[in-house]
């Protein structure tokens, strides 16, 4: 049995950054930018007014000065001509501003009579342009790796970027295995169960930006299990529910050496979770998953998102660590380190009194894992402890 740290590490190791592909800018949201990608214009293009008004030379600027209007300039309608003395263009936000003219004077400081403005007494000094530039410059870049938001989709747009160079998203296959499993809407017979895991884990994965495939449920046979692994070939990372541990009816792991996977390791120091087991099955890395539904979620959030995460690219690959004050004192924790269902409530963590791992409603009423280290002593309310948001 390994720490939950070795662990974490060895299926680390089992994965690699996948290939970049390249999408439409509409497909891009949500996506793993895989390289800096360049602007290929300038925002704006040009000096653009920041509001409706006139546009005019600042130094002729003055208390009740008069202008002649000889032309207007709209978005997407610049004016073309050159700007004189003693001239203004009517001008509208995003306007191009007419060349010869440095200072954009806001309508409600003008008075207009036909084709002759009068400036008010009292102009503000800002002059209302928006640089050219001003936002980005042409070939600056958007740093990668990064999730793209939908902010950053708008600014690839306003870089005239159509396509988009992303990680090819992992494909994960998930295989539950079990006689006394049946799917969602089935009615099942008296000694079964609805297989829950794979619908919240496939949830879990697809979030993270994964491509699932969800097998069908494998029964606990040698010839099934194999059917089911054949069904799995060209996935990125095997995750199969159930049938890890030691029983006569877990045959996950003898079925999956006889079929090749090299193991990394199997059974960690946590709860729930401990009979985890990785490897590598071909060019596809594998993680066993107890079948326990809390079990399994946990340690899908604990292994296989990080895992996830290294397969697009990213640099931080491991869950942000938070602490808040403990809202309650608790009893010493055992020899396994201790992912519990926990509570935030006015600032303060809260761990549920129910912690058997097959308890899904704890889980879907928790907003956080709260981590205790293995053999940590009782802890009174007050005291910082480390969570992770779920």
């Amino acid at each position: 049995m390994i720490s939950v740290e070795a662990a974490l590490e060895a299926v680390l190791n089992l994965v690699a950054p996948l290939e970049t592909e390249k999408v439409a800018l509409r497909a891009a949201n949500g996506r793993v930018l895989s390289q800096p990608v360049r602007a290929r214009r300038s925002q704006p293009p040009f000096a653009a007014s920041s509001m409706d008004g006139y546009a005019l030379r600042r130094a002729e600027v003055e208390p009740d000065a008069m202008f002649k209007v000889v032309g207007e300039a709209a978005a997407g309608h610049g004016y073309a001509g050159t700007l004189r003395a003693g001239q203004a263009v009517r001008i509208f936000t995003g306007a191009p501003v007419p060349e010869g003219a440095d200072f954009v004077v806001i309508q409600e400081d003008v008075t207009r009579r036909g084709d002759l403005i009068t400036l008010g007494h009292s102009i503000d000094d800002k002059d209302n342009i928006r640089p050219a530039g001003g936002d980005f410059t042409k070939g600056e870049d958007l740093t990668a790796p990064r999730i793209l938001r939908p902010a950053d989709v708008a600014l690839l747009a306003a870089m005239n970027v159509g396509q988009v160079p992303v990680t090819r998203k992992p494909i994960i296959a998930i295989l539950a295995t079990g006689d006394e499993l049946v799917q969602p809407g089935e009615d099942p017979g008296p000694d079964q169960i609805i297989a829950s895991n794979s619908y919240g884990l496939a949830a879990m994965f697809e979030e993270a930006g994964a491509e699932v495939r969800m097998l069908p449920i494998a029964r606990d046979t040698t010839a099934s299990l194999k059917q089911a692994f054949a069904l799995a070939r060209g996935v990125d990372l095997i995750v199969t529910i159930g049938g890890a541990s030691v029983g006569d009816h877990d045959l996950i792991a003898p079925v999956a050496a006889e079929l090749g996977m090299e193991q990394s390791f199997y059974k960690v120091a946590m709860r729930p979770g401990k009979p985890l087991m990785a490897g590598k099955i071909g060019d596809a890395a594998m993680i066993g998953l107890p079948g326990n539904p809390v079990s399994a979620m946990v340690c899908g959030a604990i292994f296989v998102l990080p895992m996830l995460r290294r397969m697009l690219g990213l640099t931080e690959v491991h869950a942000v660590m938070r602490e808040a004050p403990l809202g309650r004192e608790i009893g010493p924790n055992g020899p396994r380190a201790h992912y519990m269902r926990a509570h935030l409530r006015d600032g303060a963590l809260y761990p549920d009194d129910r912690q058997d791992s097959s308890l899904l409603s704890v889980l879907a009423q928790a907003d956080a894992l709260m981590i205790r280290p293995p053999n940590e002593p009782a802890r009174k309310a007050g005291g910082l402890q480390k969570y992770i948001l779920i």
